[in-house]
């Protein structure tokens, strides 16, 4: 029950969260059905990631490893879930793979936006 509640204000934040700010990026979420590490990410980080500076930044777009799609130039097939994949225009720039938690998610993912752009935490902000 509660997945499908963590499913559905995902959904909701994904539908009410303000346009992107920044044309060209976004953060692939390569996941498959019965990762519990997608599940543990679904329910810490999915619900607020489109309102914050990253998810402006880099929107999300989720994925199945098992049905990777044409318009995303992978550096390599993505093997664990979750990866996350920097995007830009396409083509990958950068990627985390695994989820350790919140308070690591945080500090690596802002690491790997700013190999996209290093100004990037300035221009996300509202």
């Amino acid at each position: 029950m509660r997945s499908s509640i963590s499913g559905l204000v995902s959904a909701l934040w994904f539908l009410l969260a303000p346009a992107p700010l920044f044309a060209g990026f976004e953060l692939v979420m390569v996941e498959e059905a019965g990762c519990i590490y997608c599940a543990r990410w679904n329910a810490e980080i999915a619900p607020e990631y489109p309102v914050t500076p990253e998810g402006r930044f880099a929107p999300l777009r989720r994925v199945d490893l098992h049905d990777l799609p044409d318009d995303v130039a992978f550096a390599s097939r993505p093997v664990f879930t979750p990866t996350f994949v920097l995007v830009e225009d396409g083509a990958e720039i950068g990627r985390l793979e695994g989820y350790a938690g919140e308070d690591f998610f945080w500090g690596l993912l802002g690491r790997l936006l700013s190999i996209g752009d290093p100004g990037w935490a300035d221009a996300a902000q509202p």
